[in-house]
């Protein structure tokens, strides 16, 4: 386990700088498309879908399935120091909030 943890503090410091950027690009992205001018039809559409705040519901549904894959860690039994069957059964259930998300995001892309 202490040589996993500076491999996970690694990726956690990149995932969290991409967040940064790609949340900054997405804002700079919207400013140019604002200051252009009036916009069209296909134009105002583009803005609405790059504005749709659907992270709060994606990350509630993300960080519930986490917490639930947690709790549920506390009722298998396993060896801590050796096992990686912790990492499996909280990947489960992490992969399982993004398929919740998917599945919810496409039902309302159909209506």
């Amino acid at each position: 386990m202490k040589q996993l943890m500076p491999f996970i503090i690694i990726i956690i410091f990149f995932v969290i700088i991409g967040i940064f950027i790609i949340t900054l690009y997405k804002y700079r992205l919207k400013r140019r498309i604002i200051d252009s001018g009036p916009l069209d039809e296909t134009g105002l559409k583009f803005l609405t879908q790059l504005s749709k705040d659907n992270e709060l519901l994606k990350w509630a549904i993300i960080l519930m399935s986490a917490g639930i894959g947690l709790i549920a860690l506390e009722f298998i039994p396993y060896n801590a120091e050796e096992s990686p069957l912790p990492y499996g059964v909280e990947m489960i259930f992490i992969a399982g909030g993004f398929l919740v998300y998917h599945l919810i995001i496409r039902n309302q892309k159909d209506k």
